[in-house]
């Protein structure tokens, strides 16, 4: 899972203030450790679908940090998927082309709000000459 290192600041009223070393629009607020890592997950992947419909390059998290937060892993796939793009010059009308889609299917991907199938996903990936992988770890 992909993990962003988080910086959790103490504020005078008993909260935290959160933010993201490697995305500085990421500022958001919690109550609680665990709260801060929620709270991070969701600003972190608001960030990057902001990034993504702007084409912008989505950074690699960084290493190091007490503490971090994960996006989903239909966000992963989807950073992936804009990365590879990005870094090969394909442009959209050209994925549709290899893949012999509708337009909108292939926009589709790109949007973090939409729930692609993990088909099309994967679809998208070949297409690029990527491969999807599943790894589990145990997170005890």
């Amino acid at each position: 899972m992909l993990r962003y290192p988080i910086e959790l600041t103490k504020d005078d009223n008993d909260t935290f203030l959160v933010t993201c070393p490697d995305l500085p629009e990421v500022t958001t607020f919690a109550e609680s450790f665990d709260e801060a890592e929620t709270r991070a997950s969701a600003a972190i992947e608001e960030a990057v679908a902001a990034r993504a419909a702007g084409g912008v390059d989505i950074p690699e998290p960084s290493r190091g940090g007490e503490h971090s937060a994960a996006v989903g892993t239909q966000t992963e796939l989807k950073i992936v998927l804009h990365r590879r793009l990005r870094m090969d010059g394909i442009t959209r009308a050209e994925l549709q082309r290899r893949l012999g889609w509708q337009r909108e299917s292939v926009d589709r991907l790109f949007r973090f709000d939409h729930a692609s199938r993990l088909d099309q996903i994967d679809a998208a990936l070949k297409a690029m000459g990527e491969e999807v992988r599943i790894v589990t770890e145990s997170v005890k």
